[in-house]
């Protein structure tokens, strides 16, 4: 930091100081004009002439109240403004007083509105400016009377420009700051949609592998002792449907891994291209599912690729653990235009899905979370029992639009 910026800092914490300095300043000014005889003989010259008495009071108490000007401006002006008044009627030669009035005018003007700065410019120059054609002896277009028109107009003008520069740079740096905290708040947001999305992720993979490795491991000790081969079988699907739980889980949560961190997850995101495998690990653990298809051919964005496979592992688990042991479920995904309908029924007579309870009822979040991966995306998800018995889950994506622009999640 230079010497005039430390220097600025002292003076920008110590105001009154500032204006003591200033005081100091305009009354030496104020004393050596009045040592300047403008009407000599050869113009402008300088002389010894001493101000009288009354002068010199005059000009010492418009300095001290320059001291003053930020607490109290309009007052300052007013009282500046009195004494001018007062040299004006009183002083021959005059006293160069004016000049506090001036610095008193600037300091309005700096500190206030522009209505404010208009009137109380145009009063300050008109009253001082008749008082000195008025009362002088000189002429009323004398040089004299003249500057105190000119100079009271360059105080109350100068001090309307630098209030106007600060509002500018204060504006500038509000709007520096809004635009900081809406950086901010943008990035909060999408953490705690990052959050939000990750865990829908890790609840699809625990629950529908859980409810898999559950299945499984009732049917291996149920059969354990009659069946041994079976049991061994079943067992065998626990295996590999821990062995699937765990990559899943190891790419999820490396989501959450620093970009210098080791193992980043490469395996992309499931998609429809893996419903067969999908279907038949449920088929493995016991549950009948038919699935119907008409979407050959039909690329789905990323985003509506991961939301239509999670839905239906989702709905299928849910079928798997509320639906009872023979119930079946039934998987239809269909292209309709420029959508894509996914739809599970099933025929189970157990409970509803948890995540189907009202608000309260200490419910699981399966029927939420799809919810929300399908409303992301624009798209629409009806859930509910089925007349007759069995429970629906229709979801409609968009292949289009504002899907087909997100990327990959995961």
């Amino acid at each position: 930091m230079s010497t005039l910026q430390r220097a600025r800092h002292r003076l920008k914490a110590h105001p009154m100081a500032l204006d003591a300095a200033l005081a100091a300043g305009v009354l030496l000014c104020m004393v050596a004009g009045s040592f300047a005889d403008p009407h000599g003989g050869d113009g402008v010259t300088w002389s010894l002439r001493t101000p009288d008495g009354l002068s010199l009071v005059l000009m010492v108490l418009g300095a001290a109240a320059l001291a003053f000007r930020r607490r109290a401006p309009r007052t300052v002006l007013a009282f500046t403004g009195a004494l001018s008044l007062v040299e004006s009627a009183t002083g021959d030669p005059r006293a160069p007083v004016a000049m506090s009035a001036v610095i008193a005018l600037y300091t309005v003007a700096s500190t206030t509105d522009r209505p404010t700065t208009w009137r109380a410019g145009l009063l300050t120059m008109t009253v001082l400016t008749g008082a000195a054609m008025l009362c002088g002896p000189l002429p009323w277009y004398a040089q004299e009377n003249l500057a105190i028109f000119a100079w009271t107009g360059i105080g109350a003008t100068a001090g309307d420009a630098v209030r106007s520069r600060r509002a500018f740079v204060q504006a500038i740096r509000e709007r520096a700051e809004r635009a900081e905290r809406t950086r901010e708040e943008e990035a909060r947001r999408r953490v705690a949609e990052e959050r939000l999305r990750i865990a829908r992720d890790l609840h699809d993979v625990v629950a529908h592998h859980i409810a898999l490795v559950n299945v499984q491991a009732g049917v291996a000790a149920h059969v354990m002792d009659k069946r041994p081969d079976q049991a061994k079988e079943a067992l065998a699907h626990v295996r590999e449907a821990s062995r699937c739980a765990l990559g899943e889980l190891r790419a999820t949560v490396g989501l959450l891994r620093q970009s210098g961190d080791p193992e980043a997850p490469t395996e992309p995101a499931p998609g429809l291209d893996r419903l067969d495998e999908l279907v038949a690990t449920f088929r493995n653990a016991g549950l009948r599912v038919e699935v119907a298809r008409t979407d050959h051919g039909t690329t789905l964005p990323a985003a509506v690729d991961l939301a239509a496979y999670r839905v239906i592992q989702e709905a299928l688990t849910n079928v798997q653990k509320h639906a009872g042991t023979e119930a079946k479920a039934e998987v239809s995904v269909v292209r309709v235009g420029p959508h894509i309908e996914i739809t599970v029924l099933d025929d189970g007579a157990g409970d509803a899905p948890p995540g189907d309870a009202p608000a309260g009822d200490g419910g699981g979040h399966g029927l939420l979370g799809m919810r929300e991966r399908v409303t992301a995306l624009r798209g629409t998800l009806t859930t509910g029992p089925r007349y007759g018995g069995g429970f629906r889950v229709h979801a409609i994506l968009p292949v289009e639009g504002r899907a087909g622009a997100e990327g990959r999640p995961g």
